[in-house]
């Protein structure tokens, strides 16, 4: 699943989108949510959505759970480089 890249990581690594990833730092740019920054927490690859963090909406019981959102919808602003892989497929894009 991927997502738009910000401005800044366009012209670093030459590419316009790139994977998801857990631990990403994303923003959202459409929804209720727009404007929120935060790390994506979890990937629900069969819903093809993710989870950010500070995007949480409650149960009626009161329970706060992660509000699913496309990645569509988000503009990765900082790259998890953790993964030598990861960083392999953005020194060749």
């Amino acid at each position: 699943m991927g997502a738009p890249l910000s401005k800044s990581l366009r012209e670093k690594y030459g590419r316009r989108t790139f994977g998801v990833r857990s631990g990403d730092t994303v923003k959202i740019m459409r929804g209720k949510y727009t404007g929120t920054e935060g790390k994506v927490e979890r990937i629900y690859l069969k819903a093809g959505t993710i989870a950010v963090d500070g995007a949480t909406s409650f149960k009626a019981n009161g329970e706060e759970v992660p509000r699913p959102i496309y990645p569509s919808n988000v503009v990765i602003t900082k790259l998890n480089l953790e993964d030598d892989m990861r960083e392999q497929m953005l020194g060749e894009g």
